[in-house]
């Protein structure tokens, strides 16, 4: 891994990497690249991964607030969620994702009981179905995803996490910025602001919208996929 790079784009952040977090990185690339050659975690090319992958992820570490509890829906094989544990250890994480073998591999590398002592949770289910769930509904105060679907679906699937007063902030690219305009007080967010990054060694342009949540999700959302698929927020036939 060029730890150097990364050392010095994160600063270029706020983010100051000491010397075992940058030991955490290195880590962490080993054992998806070591995972990979069996899972299939990753189309990214190893020597890419630095900031194609990690840097990417840290691009939202400066909207977190200080000791904030933390969900990545539909985290993968734990982007970003545990890049932002590595970085932020003020912060809770917990990791969504559906997939058996992505949930599997965060939980041998950096469960409690994995190799990286985080304070780190792994919730294997789909977002729509463990939404609904009493101990995860409007439990976090951050919610995060790297562009996991459409950002209506995005924003269905995740808001219902987030706790009255969070933030709700999906990571997209800029042709999302009029989407993101977009109604949704149903589920009890509504535009705050827009934050822009660049992930600098590709000059890529990202788009972090954030949503405050205002007022609790409706009960009857995020609704069954099929109905997500069938009329996403936004469309005229998203009533449910």
């Amino acid at each position: 891994m060029n730890g150097q790079a990364l050392k010095q784009e994160a600063s270029r952040l706020g983010i100051e990497l000491t010397r075992a977090q940058l030991e955490a990185f290195a880590y962490f690339e080993e054992a998806l690249y070591q995972a990979n050659r069996v899972m299939n975690l990753t189309s990214v090319p190893k020597e890419e991964c630095w900031f194609r992958h990690f840097l990417d992820s840290l691009l939202l570490a400066p909207l977190i607030p200080k000791g904030a509890t933390v969900l990545d829906v539909g985290s993968g094989p734990g982007l970003p969620g545990v890049c932002l544990a590595i970085a932020r250890a003020d912060l809770v994480v917990s990791c969504l994702d559906s997939s058996s073998k992505c949930c599997e591999f965060l939980q041998v590398n950096f469960a409690p009981s994995g190799r990286l002592p985080f304070l780190f949770e792994v919730i294997e289910g789909r977002a729509e179905e463990v939404a609904h769930v009493p101990d995860y509904r409007e439990r976090y105060d951050f919610v995060t995803g790297r562009a996991v679907a459409p950002l209506p679906i995005q924003l269905e699937i995740s808001s219902a996490f987030c706790r009255v007063g969070g933030l709700v902030v999906p990571m997209r690219t800029p042709q999302d910025r009029q989407i993101a305009r977009g109604k949704f007080d149903v589920l009890g967010i509504r535009l705050a602001q827009f934050e822009t990054k660049e992930l600098a060694p590709i000059r890529a342009p990202r788009l972090f919208p954030v949503y405050r949540k205002l007022g609790k999700t409706d009960a009857a959302y995020p609704r069954s996929w099929a109905k997500i698929k069938r009329s996403p927020l936004g469309s005229p036939s998203a009533d449910g």
